[in-house]
């Protein structure tokens, strides 16, 4: 084959050209009026040589400033084992698409269900579907589902120490579904659960958005709301990073209803922001409020093990007004992404990966108390990720660092005084001594 990724091989061609009853590919646009047709060369540069373009990339790619990056606040720079891209840059699952015929696609099928077989069991729910585009949708579906399931009740309850960026999105959902979110206010920064209990007495509820870790890195304790959300009648909603699932108590513990959250940190590079996946996760009571698209294990006709999709309510299946979601773009890619790379690691390489993430933000943490310049948000536990006051100008303080190439922190939007700081596997001991270091001499 000529190219690697076109699946089409010249034979291809000519039987399908001879099925159209032509010669060409020129010849199927004959019935395009001539006038139509462009007669001149296309506005494009010079073709250049394979040799010439590698350069040419690699000069713009000199442009980039690699930073060391201790940022976080929602994506995370966990390390992506090799072998991860070599699988998925076979021809087979790079050029897959949505898998709707499943004599042809058993194996996007299958690695499907196998994704969907871990994230329950990370998440400790029972069913997981498999079409997020990244946490912030996820969540907005989730509330969207929550107000399906309660019918008449269309009041959200989101806790105010949800990422600003997944609020923003869920606002947006929100406000064109005629859902009325209502914010429970954070005190010391965690979920004011006293006031979350006081509106759920108020009634009318459909569901609860908590994070775990929240925004600010902090790993907030929900005993008992669980009982309180459904005493009320209103499903318990928990946004949590994957990557943490592994080490700290699951949704499913604390008894929620449904768990969503983004995979990025389940090692896909962060890439400018993209792409990444979310996860939804639920109960089977909730199967059919669920978005997107469920993998489903059965025979077939030969009673061999086969898989099919299953449970569909998008809109290119029912009707749009019917539909419980618009999400069909394909998110096949990086779910096999996260799926190889939860086989790779295993129950015991997702531990490892957050007791080392956790170790470099503890060190970084008391370091950085150490240097006058900063004080403790909040004396809470945290575990990758953590906020400190400062008196410090945070802008300035972050061109400082990235001039000497740090990415070092994000600035909490709802505290001027605040930055976060996030630490992963990646990071070493002499990389948080040198960012440490550059804030005692600047």
């Amino acid at each position: 084959m000529a190219y690697k990724y076109f699946p089409h091989t010249e034979a291809d061609l000519k039987d399908m050209l001879r099925a159209a009853g032509v010669d060409s590919l020129e010849a199927l646009y004959d019935d395009v009026p001539d006038q139509l047709k462009m007669h001149r060369d296309y506005n494009l540069p010079s073709a250049m040589s394979e040799i010439e373009v590698r350069r040419f990339f690699e000069e713009l790619g000199k442009r980039n400033q690699p930073l060391t990056c201790f940022a976080g606040a929602g994506a995370y720079d966990h390390y992506t084992p090799a072998v991860i891209s070599c699988i998925t840059s076979r021809s087979e699952f790079l050029t897959s698409y949505t898998p709707y015929q499943a004599e042809i696609s058993q194996g996007t099928l299958q690695y499907i269900f196998e994704y969907q077989t871990m994230m329950a069991d990370m998440t400790g729910m029972e069913i997981s579907n498999a079409s997020m585009y990244d946490s912030a949708t996820a969540t907005a579906e989730a509330i969207m589902m929550a107000v399906a399931a309660a019918k008449k009740r269309r009041k959200v309850l989101v806790s105010a120490t949800v990422n600003p960026a997944v609020l923003r999105v869920v606002r947006t959902y929100a406000h064109f579904h005629k859902i009325e979110l209502v914010m429970i206010a954070e005190k010391d920064g965690i979920t004011d659960l006293d006031e979350l209990r006081t509106l759920l007495g108020a009634g009318d509820v459909a569901g609860v958005v908590l994070p775990q870790p929240n925004y600010y890195g902090i790993v907030e304790d929900f005993t008992g709301v669980a009982d309180a959300c459904h005493a009320a009648k209103a499903l318990m909603i928990m946004n949590c990073p994957a990557s943490t699932l592994a080490v700290l108590r699951t949704p499913g513990e604390w008894g929620a209803d449904i768990a969503v959250g983004d995979g990025q940190s389940l090692g896909i590079p962060l890439s400018f922001g993209g792409p990444y996946i979310g996860y939804m996760c639920t109960s089977k009571a909730l199967i059919r409020k669920m978005p997107g698209r469920i993998v489903g294990g059965t025979t077939d006709a030969d009673g061999r093990r086969a898989f099919v999709l299953t449970m569909q309510a998008r809109e290119q299946h029912i009707r749009r007004e019917k539909a419980t979601s618009n999400i069909c773009s394909n998110q096949s890619l990086m779910c096999l992404f996260v799926t190889i790379y939860m086989a790779l690691m295993g129950e015991k390489g997702l531990r490892e990966v957050n007791e080392l993430s956790s170790d470099g933000a503890h060190y970084l943490h008391d370091e950085l108390l150490k240097t006058g310049k900063f004080t403790e948000f909040s004396s809470k536990p945290f575990l990758n990720e953590f906020t400190l006051r400062t008196s410090l100008n945070i802008d300035a303080l972050e061109k400082h660092l990235a001039q000497n190439d740090i990415l070092g922190g994000v600035k909490a939007e709802s505290h001027d005084d605040c930055i976060i700081f996030a630490v992963t596997e990646k990071r070493s001991k002499a990389e948080i001594d040198k960012l440490v270091s550059l804030i005692k001499e600047g």
